[in-house]
């Protein structure tokens, strides 16, 4: 082992990315981790470097992720309307305050976890069915 950290993501990851790209979707990525620690993540992936299928970076400088407030800083910073960007989360509080200020949301259980009280629609398991091809 050479001792080197990766990054490690899920592996329809960067098949969605590509796929989206291709769809000239706009990948941005918003974490509680810092912009360092998410561009150091994509870039160090087994599948290779993400990073340049990402546009725009946010962390908790634009506010806590459960907090709608953000979610309009982000919307701000770009000349879209709330309705036309799909937040994808883990977390369900996440998914509620982008919801707040008109975003699309989708929440994706990895695991087997607590069943959503969302629609069946609302929820996936991989990017798979993410704007499919």
């Amino acid at each position: 082992m050479s001792g080197e950290l990766h990054g490690e993501v899920f592996p329809d990851v960067p098949i969605a990315f590509k796929r989206w790209r291709r769809q000239k979707k706009i990948i941005y990525t918003y974490s509680s981790g810092s912009v360092l620690a998410q561009q150091n993540l994509f870039r160090t992936t087994l599948s290779g470097d993400l990073t340049a299928y990402i546009s725009a970076f946010f962390d908790t400088q634009v506010g806590v992720k459960t907090d709608s407030e953000s979610y309009r800083k982000i919307v701000a910073a770009f000349s879209h309307a709330p309705h036309e960007f799909l937040f994808i989360s883990d977390a369900m509080k996440e998914i509620e305050a982008a919801q707040s200020v008109g975003m699309q949301t989708i929440l994706c259980e990895r695991g087997s976890g607590a069943a959503s009280l969302l629609r069946r629609d609302e929820v996936i398991h991989s990017f798979d069915n993410v704007f499919p091809g």
